[in-house]
């Protein structure tokens, strides 16, 4: 294999690592309430504020760099990462009760109690210590620990010199220093969110049955089929709390010969998982910019002066299952090949805030831990002769990092794709990139369980018969060595698909995903040939895959393209939903007897007006639309109402996938129901049917309202938001998820890059920081950041403030 070489140069020195590691990083089992928290004596690091209160840190080396970031992030964000690590610990339970819910960042844990005893397991078990004391390539590399115990410095020497005044978490008890550990944890709690962090609360509800429990009897085809379409429905990205828009165009369409790249990451506006923008530069060694999740120490999606990435999130399932048999006489044996193995017995204590201590017992098998469902539509009961265990690649995986820190290095997309092939640390995205050369990219290089389609038809069970083809998740006969996952030659860790297996699409006029399979990355040069766990080849693309390809493919059509032309994409707002049915609808609406329809209720409206405001309404999702607040309620009703099969007239063709299904069937019965009760809910709350957009689809900062352009999903807008409906306050009053960190990236033979930015719900998240909505404003007002990334643009910056930090 080609790590091998990587490795024998590790081996002289795995001692020493191991010791190193061990006294900075580790957390003694017997010492777990006196972690060794890092002070950061005799670190320092330089960071020059430019407008909208964006960093620039410099630093001499990782372990400054880390340092200068924690204390930056802290500065901005003290109390949601503060929040975070209160998580990690396990102590939500202690500081908040076993019944209230964390933010959902760091998991699926629908409460305090399980994501506590879950994470409290994490510890006891000591999983990320081993993690950290892997040598490169298959744990992470010394820099990037390096950066790991300066951050948790840094974060602690802002605590210290600082007093907090976010209401947030002003004066609590919770907000205390951290160690290199709790950073290294929330990097494993962000890469095991797609596999076990989604089964949280079925790891912790694990039982084992009681001798006397009646048996369950085995499931029926049409349970089977009825837990395919739930499988199937939970690794939906259309309904997700995270996804994405990337295009890359290569220098084939743009003015200048040279790459192009836009990046559109639809996140969480609030929590732990919100983006936060900084440049990080180590003279002589690094020098990039982006944006960074909070809690860590690199770029995520960013860019340098030679090349700009950005990520989506991708259809590859990153968990499998595997169906044990268990010994008759002990259901926490399970059997392989005959022979007995013992279950692990994992037992966490867990304080409670105002009741006694909660003490639980988890199961861990060979696969992973046992599970007794996937969430409330996926259960997986535990019986007297089954159980089931999930198996999650990236629960030994702490290279995310390193696969960034080579982002931040690269000089080309070649070395993006050698950073990804090299690391391996990406455990639920695909990435899309370009550089001033003129190259474009676009992979699936992700951390996926290696399922191969002759596996799973070799293995499956019938439950996984079901589960396989329809969603990607694989259940496999545990009770057969045969069954085992293997491992690809060129694999960094076992069980997992080495590079070779990826899908990879490079120097295409363009390359764009939109949270869809990698299929139609390009729809002249569809990617085919991967597995049914990397996602389908041949089905319906959402209508935000369909929209960003026809948009895209024609701006590359037209070519001479410009960063100009990456920021009017982002911002045009157009609802291809819209195009696909407005017409449509408002003929049949016109048609309609007497201009009424009956609601839900059995009311009949007077839904006449609506006709002329959807013939009228220009298709986007525009802060000045009128009808478009009118065409989003209509068209959430209608298609949570019919099923995809009975929406359109023209069926969904895969030789024709962009421009299919369309042509909207008004006849349904629900069609004049859905335009009845989305009139009468409209004039109940007082909002005019041509209603400006703007005034009904807002954010209030500050006590002002800040109108919100963009749309929902199932509009497919680009330029996607996802805000809560409350017709008592005049509309949608807050977004949930949406464009985040938006970057529009080009070179123009220059020493510095051209891009343009936004961070759309600003840096900082405490109400009284003067950056907490100021690039809020500019996203309603569609107006981007100039970035400055060259020192003399930094030196230039009119708002510049230089703070030397120091431990």
């Amino acid at each position: 294999m080609r790590i091998r070489p990587g490795r024998r140069r590790l081996a002289a020195v795995g001692t020493a690592l191991s010791t190193v590691l061990m006294a900075v990083l580790a957390l003694p089992s017997a010492a777990a309430d006196r972690p060794e928290r890092p002070r950061g004596d005799g670190l320092s690091a330089t960071i020059r504020y430019t407008e909208y209160g964006i960093p620039h840190i410099e630093a001499a080396d990782y372990t400054n760099l880390g340092f200068g970031t924690g204390w930056a992030q802290a500065a901005d964000q003290v109390c949601t990462l503060a929040d975070g690590f209160v998580t990690l610990r396990g102590e939500r339970s202690r500081w908040f009760g076993a019944d209230a819910a964390p933010d959902g960042s760091l998991s699926s844990a629908a409460g305090n109690l399980s994501s506590d005893l879950y994470f409290q397991g994490v510890r006891r078990s000591r999983t990320v210590e081993k993690l950290l004391a892997t040598p490169a390539p298959a744990g992470p590399g010394r820099d990037v620990r390096d950066g790991m115990r300066g951050w948790a410095a840094g974060y602690n020497a802002w605590l210290r010199q600082h007093r907090v005044t976010d209401p947030a978490c002003r004066g609590a008890g919770w907000v205390r220093p951290v160690t290199a550990l709790d950073v290294a944890t929330r990097g494993f709690a962000i890469s095991v969110l797609g596999g076990q962090g989604r089964a949280v609360d079925g790891i912790t509800a694990a039982r084992p049955p009681s001798a006397t429990a009646p048996g369950t009897p085995a499931p029926t085809r049409t349970d089977r089929e009825r837990f395919a379409r739930a499988a199937a429905a939970l690794f939906d990205q259309e309904d997700t709390d995270m996804g994405s828009n990337a295009v890359a165009f290569s220098g084939k369409v743009t003015a200048n010969g040279r790459g192009l790249l836009l990046g559109n990451p639809h996140y969480p506006w609030q929590g732990g998982r919100r983006f936060w923008q900084s440049q990080q530069t180590i003279p002589g060694e690094l020098d990039v910019m982006g944006g960074s999740l909070l809690g860590t120490t690199t770029i995520s999606i960013g860019h340098n002066a030679r090349v700009a990435w950005s990520h989506t999130v991708a259809t590859g399932v990153t968990l499998n299952l595997h169906q044990l048999s268990l010994d008759p006489a002990d259901p926490t044996t399970y059997l392989v090949d005959g022979s007995p193995r013992k279950m692990t017995r994992r037992t966490v204590t867990v304080p409670v805030r105002g009741g006694p201590d909660v003490t639980r017992t988890q199961w861990w098998t060979r696969y992973g831990p046992v599970v007794t469902s996937l969430g409330a539509t996926l259960p997986l009961p535990w019986t007297a002769t089954t159980a089931y265990a999930l198996n999650d690649p990236n629960a030994v995986n702490l290279r995310a990092s390193d696969t960034a820190l080579g982002f931040g290095k690269a000089r080309s997309t070649d070395d993006v794709l050698r950073s990804l092939r090299r690391t391996q640390g990406l455990p639920w995205v695909n990435t899309i990139a370009a550089d001033a050369a003129g190259h474009s990219l676009f992979t699936q290089s992700q951390v996926l369980p290696r399922i191969t389609d002759e596996l799973a038809a070799r293995c499956s069970t019938a439950l996984g018969r079901a589960t396989y083809p329809a969603s990607g998740v694989a259940v496999l006969d545990g009770s057969r060595g045969d069954c085992a996952l293997g491992r690809d030659a060129d694999a960094v860790q076992p069980g997992v698909f080495g590079p070779a297996r990826m899908p990879v699409l490079k120097d295409a006029p363009y390359a764009e995903n939109s949270n869809d399979s990698a299929w139609l990355a390009n729809a002249d040069r569809p990617l085919t040939g991967y597995e049914r766990v990397f996602g389908t080849v041949g089905t319906p693309r959402s209508m935000r895959t369909r929209g960003a390809v026809e948009d895209v493919a024609a701006m590359a059509g037209r070519g001479r393209l410009e960063v100009a032309d990456l920021q009017r994409q982002q911002f045009a707002d157009r609802a291809p939903a819209g195009d696909l049915a407005a017409a449509d609808a408002a003929r049949a609406c016109a048609a309609l007897p007497g201009g009424t329809a009956t609601g839900s209720t059995g009311t009949t409206v007077d839904v006449s007006a609506a006709c002329g405001v959807l013939r009228g309404w220009d298709r986007t999702l525009r802060t000045g639309s009128r009808g478009a607040l009118l065409f989003d309620r209509f068209w959430r009703r209608l298609t949570a109402a019919v099923p995809a099969a009975r929406l359109w007239q023209v069926p969904f063709s895969a030789a024709d996938p962009v421009r299919t299904p369309r042509t909207l069937d008004t006849r349904a019965p629900e069609f004049a129901t859905a335009l009845a009760d989305t009139v009468a809910e409209l004039r109940s709350a007082g909002i005019p049917l041509d209603a400006r957009l703007g005034d009904h689809q807002f954010v209030v900062r500050a006590g002002q309202r800040i109108p919100v352009h963009g749309g929902t999903e199932g509009l497919g807008v680009w330029n996607k938001v996802e805000p809560v409906w409350d017709a008592a306050r005049g509309g949608y009053t807050e977004v949930v998820h949406g464009s985040s960190y938006i970057q529009a990236v080009g070179w123009d033979g220059g020493r510095c890059p051209v891009a343009r930015t936004l961070l759309t719900y600003s840096q900082s998240s405490d109400p009284d920081s003067a950056h907490s909505s100021d690039q809020t404003r500019l996203f309603s007002r569609g107006k981007w950041v100039t970035e400055r990334f060259c020192a003399e643009d930094v030196r230039s910056s009119p708002a510049l403030r230089v703070v030397r930090v120091r431990g």
